[in-house]
Parts: C-alpha cells; sequence; structure tokens
C-alpha cells in the first residue's frame, strides 16, 4: 500500500514570539539543507533573504506591542500573517520535495501532521474546547451540546496568587456553534471557566471548573 503523503502543521494561532522561534527554525533547518538544493531538490518559494527580513520585522512588531497599544498589536497581527504565508508557501514546498521520505521532511525544521486523525477529548462535561483567540487576552470557547438547553451561560474569573478567583465575569451564548470568543482577558493570567444552561424550567446549576492560562 502506498503511504499517505506527509502533511506539514502548524498553530497559525500561537503567541508571535512562538511563531517567531518556529520560523527561525525553519530558516536555520531549511536553507543550506542538501536534502533541498539542486539536484536533489529546486530552490524554495521563499528565499533565506525574505524569511529572515520577515522575522526580524514579526521580533519587531511583537516588542511594540508589548505595552498593549492597539496599533502596535494590530501591526503585530499583520507581521504574524505575512510570515505565516510564507511558512505555508514553504511547508507546501517541502511537502513535495521530501520524497515522502520523513526523515527528509523533519530535517527541515517543519512538524509532520498526524497520519490518522485523532479525536481530542473534551475538556470537561460542559466545555467541547477552550482555545487560545487570535488576539492576546482572548479565548475562544466551544461548548457541549445539552439537550433542552434555551441558551447558555458562561462565567469566568481569574485566579490571584493567592488561589482565590473573582470577581465573576458573565457572558451569554445563545447556542454552541459557532464557537465564542471571550475577550478583555489579563495575559498571562490564570482563568476558571464555568457554564449553565437556560431550559423552560430555569437554569441548571454552574459545571465543574475548566481552568486556562490566557496568552
Amino acid at each position: 500500500m502506498k503511504p499517505k503523503p506527509i502533511k506539514a502543521v502548524f498553530n497559525r494561532r500561537i503567541p508571535a514570539a512562538e511563531l517567531l522561534s518556529f520560523s527561525n527554525g525553519i530558516c536555520t533547518n531549511l536553507y543550506h539543507n542538501p536534502n533541498f538544493e539542486l539536484p536533489q531538490a529546486p530552490a524554495p518559494p521563499v528565499d533565506e533573504a525574505t524569511l529572515t527580513a520577515a522575522n526580524d520585522a514579526l521580533a519587531a512588531a511583537n516588542a511594540s506591542a508589548l505595552d498593549g497599544g492597539k496599533q502596535a498589536i494590530a501591526q503585530r497581527n499583520h507581521q504574524k500573517e505575512v510570515v505565516v504565508k510564507l511558512l505555508k508557501q514553504l511547508a507546501t514546498y517541502v511537502e513535495v520535495n521530501c520524497k515522502d521520505n520523513m526523515t527528509i521532511f523533519l530535517s527541515s525544521g517543519f512538524i509532520a501532521a498526524a497520519p490518522t486523525r485523532t479525536t481530542t477529548p473534551p475538556a470537561s462535561e460542559s466545555f467541547r474546547k477552550i482555545d487560545l483567540g487570535a488576539n492576546s487576552g482572548e479565548v475562544v470557547v466551544t461548548l457541549m451540546k445539552h439537550p433542552r438547553a434555551k441558551s447558555y451561560e458562561v462565567r469566568r474569573a481569574q485566579v490571584g496568587p493567592d488561589g482565590v478567583a473573582g470577581p465573576w465575569l458573565y457572558q451569554a451564548i445563545g447556542d454552541t456553534k459557532p464557537a465564542t470568543t471571550i475577550s478583555g482577558l489579563t495575559p498571562a493570567a490564570t482563568y476558571i471557566f464555568q457554564v449553565r444552561v437556560l431550559t423552560k424550567t430555569g437554569y441548571t446549576d454552574w459545571s465543574d471548573s475548566v481552568t486556562r492560562i490566557v496568552i
């Protein structure tokens, strides 16, 4: 049986600093790699100078955004997308030219997707998942479907240095789809999340807590 083609994977929603580290790793491993030079493979569609310049611009934008200014954060997010687009081109190039050899593929610095789809268990009985949002201080909440739900209400509280959570902040959610973005959270802080369901007889009890560190 012919093996399935190797596919690259990377999370475009990771924080800018992590994306920068990943992209710098591609610069180090892909360029001047004999597996991806003539005559083994054509030249990459993005040259080293272009990716290096984009990485340098992302590093500068990330540093400028540390003060939380909206314009600086918007510029950082824009530069993240620039780097992501370059990496997507290089990922396709590596997939095509690795000869379906995992050792050659991994020598590029890219990470291979799992060969078979795996099912990620839900975060809890009430939350399917809580992912990092596209921007700093955001999470994306996906709820488990309740058969008698008319709507949902999520509450969250920041956990202080003493381990005590509070105060609670509330957000109504009409349905489990699409996922709901919760913003205005404090980066690097730990939050607990709970949800309750509004049925025709009233609200259910609050669910067990799910804890996440916000980036």
